[in-house]
């Protein structure tokens, strides 16, 4: 028996909001699933007629984000820890909270200052002697001459397999190392030993102070971070791919305010999620993600809290989109609009967000009427 068609709408109907049901689940990807129609069709198929009063909405052109929103700890960063170096006994230490800055001593051994000194490579032998070459070296004439020394000319050249290279020490050199040292209340030998400087990779604050006066020089003599604040966040891992250095978030503070923020930097190790592994972190796979405001002063008086940070993984701007429920399955696969007429318009999706998608095709345009299931 021929069933009419009064019959079959209400399975597409059923149809239509099961896609819609599926689709919600899924929202949040982008599809890009287009109608398939046979040539017999020549682009169109008219749905039948039936009697049922029809919900319609219309195309809009909009914005559409795929936001997502994930807890974030405010802080300064990892802790490092600093040990020192060379003979003696501590005899001053800085403070919690104190900034080691370049030119400035951090803690004091036999009551001489140690000096903060900024670089990559450590002072790991005395510089004493013109002719020395290497990247100690050029960490010394570094932070001289942008402590305002002269060191007068210095060469510079790059490593090879039978030399070092970096910095050669001069006589200058030799000299503004001198001044430095008289500046700085040493005796001036012109000799630069380890444990009277230390090197970091940049103003840092100091954390903890794990030493105490008396202990040996050479030992953990405390901790310390960045000076910026920034935000850590555990992102999983399958959705880390939409995430990329310099990228633009948004910082909801605990007392409701939003800032603006930036991904700093996205790790390339996975943690977690290892079930051979006892000691792996329980739950999925997940990648560590720094972000840090864009200004500091926004959060100024807060050194550590826990906040939210939400992420636009894509961003499209005056698309045409419906709501989800408007979306039709066709039997030949892709989707499809709806226009009250009956008449099928096949269409692409494109972004799927709060609710809505992306919808773009021949004969689909702003302002367009289309039915969608209540």
């Amino acid at each position: 028996m021929t069933r009419t068609a009064d019959h079959r709408l209400p399975r597409r109907r059923r149809r239509r909001l099961t896609v819609a049901l599926a689709v919600l689940l899924t929202a949040g990807g982008a599809g890009g699933a287009t109608a398939a129609w046979s040539a017999r069709q020549g682009g169109g198929q008219t749905a039948p007629e039936h009697p049922i009063r029809l919900d319609t909405v219309k195309v809009t052109k909009t914005d559409l984000s795929t936001d997502r929103t994930l807890p974030g700890t405010l802080g300064y960063g990892p802790l490092r820890a600093l040990k020192g170096t060379g003979p003696g006994v501590l005899t001053k230490l800085p403070s919690p909270g104190a900034t080691a800055v370049r030119g400035k001593p951090l803690y004091w051994v036999n009551d001489q200052p140690v000096t903060v000194f900024l670089g990559d490579t450590p002072f790991f032998r005395a510089l004493d002697k013109p002719g020395l070459r290497g990247r100690d070296v050029t960490v010394l004439a570094d932070n001289l001459r942008a402590l305002g020394y002269d060191i007068g000319p210095t060469t510079d050249r790059a490593p090879t397999r039978h030399a070092p290279g970096g910095t050669e020490f001069t006589v200058e050199l030799g000299a503004a190392l001198k001044r430095w040292q008289r500046d700085t209340g040493q005796e001036a030998t012109g000799t630069l030993t380890p444990g009277r400087a230390l090197v970091l990779p940049g103003p840092v604050r100091v954390n903890t102070v794990t030493a105490a006066p008396g202990d040996p020089a050479e030992g953990e003599v405390l901790t310390y971070t960045t000076t910026a604040k920034s935000v850590a966040v555990s992102v999983d891992a399958a959705e880390v791919g939409a995430l990329h250095t310099g990228q633009s978030v948004t910082i909801t503070l605990p007392d409701s305010r939003e800032i603006p923020g930036t991904v700093a930097s996205v790790a390339g190790a996975v943690q977690g999620g290892s079930a051979d592994d006892q000691t792996a972190q329980a739950g999925p796979p997940t990648v560590a993600v720094t972000v840090t405001p864009r200004h500091a002063g926004d959060v100024k008086g807060l050194d550590s809290a826990s906040v939210q940070v939400r992420f636009s993984a894509t961003d499209r701007k005056g698309v045409l989109a419906v709501p989800v429920t408007a979306l039709l399955a066709l039997r030949e696969g892709g989707y499809a609009l709806q226009r009250p007429d009956s008449t099928l318009v096949p269409v692409e999706t494109g972004v799927f967000a709060d609710g809505m998608v992306e919808v773009s095709g021949t004969g689909v345009n702003e302002g367009m009427t289309v039915v969608t299931a209540s």
